[in-house]
């Protein structure tokens, strides 16, 4: 089982070389991933965007853009919509955004005639590889999906276990996080979790394990279940983080990423491909963590 990044970059590269298309290209922090993914052989790259502005900022990073197919399109709404045609016409097996606001991004993304819809629900996947901890963490939805119901929480935990399964977690352990580890009436997140559960033991969620409610310290440690006397198959070995809505996986997300020894990166899925949504504030590792990670399930999705 893939437990840390090193060993997801070295599955990559075992792997035939992916391409990504990049939606308006001509941004530094994106190049720069780019350009190390390129090197290190784990994806190649069309950039599409304002040719003359891409190579400025190429030069700037002393990027040699011989190695690169350029797709001239200066303006941003129609070079993002011309990097999802690049995937979904099969030329590119992933998109990434640029520089161009969320919103262009994604109208792109689910265009009805060369947009990436799939007919499921989209979100969230963020994997973190945390100090202490033996095994990655795949925390969702911290950024697409505000406040769940019941059939959403279906969809984003088979989106997420399709990725942990792209990744090379067989049946990974899902934990259906709450403030508490008991069903309270008064708690609606409670009651999704175990219901969620007993869907899981039913088989109408396959491929995992969902057992819950489980709050935070009895999901991850089983120091902490142990402690509390919670059992069960998650108990302390919980793969897959499902929060309950996007303020608790936002801070979460946050506090792992600006307060502990970590690394991470994550994707949007629910797709027909790969969509690397990345922040600009997120860092250059992240970047490329998730290049690598859409590399993995843009795998798994030619393979299944």
């Amino acid at each position: 089982m893939v437990k840390n990044f090193d060993e997801v970059l070295k599955k990559v590269k075992s792997l035939e070389t992916k391409t990504v298309a990049v939606a308006v290209a001509q941004d530094e922090p994106v190049l720069q991933a780019i350009m190390e993914a390129k090197n290190q052989g784990i994806a190649n790259a069309i950039l599409v965007g304002d040719e003359e502005k891409i190579k400025v900022v190429a030069a700037s990073i002393n990027m040699d853009l011989s190695q690169f197919e350029i797709v001239h399109e200066a303006n941003a709404a129609k070079a993002a919509l011309k990097a999802v045609e690049l995937v979904s016409s099969g030329k590119a097996d992933m998109v990434m955004k640029g520089l161009v606001d969320t919103a262009n991004f994604l109208r792109a993304v689910l265009n009805k005639e060369v947009g990436l819809r799939s007919g499921r629900l989209m979100s969230h996947v963020a994997v973190f590889e945390i100090a202490g901890v033996d095994r990655l963490i795949f925390l969702t939805d911290a950024a697409f999906n505000m406040y769940p119901e019941l059939k959403d929480k279906v969809d984003i935990i088979n989106n997420s276990v399709k990725m942990a399964h792209a990744i090379g977690i067989e049946c990974p352990k899902v934990a259906p996080i709450c403030a508490v580890e008991v069903v309270n009436p008064s708690m609606p997140a409670t009651l999704d979790a175990a219901m969620l559960s007993k869907m899981s033991d039913r088989g109408q969620i396959k491929g995992c394990i969902v057992d819950g409610p489980l709050a935070l310290d009895n999901a991850l440690s089983e120091e902490a279940a142990k402690h509390k006397n919670v059992t069960g198959p998650v108990a302390g070995k919980a793969d897959i983080m499902v929060l309950p809505n996007i303020e608790a996986g936002n801070v979460m997300y946050k506090t792992l990423t600006y307060t502990s020894n970590s690394k991470n990166g994550g994707l949007l899925v629910g797709t027909t491909a790969p969509v690397i949504l990345t922040s600009r504030s997120d860092s250059f590792e992240t970047k490329m963590n998730s290049i690598a990670l859409a590399a993995l399930v843009a795998e798994h999705n030619k393979l299944s």
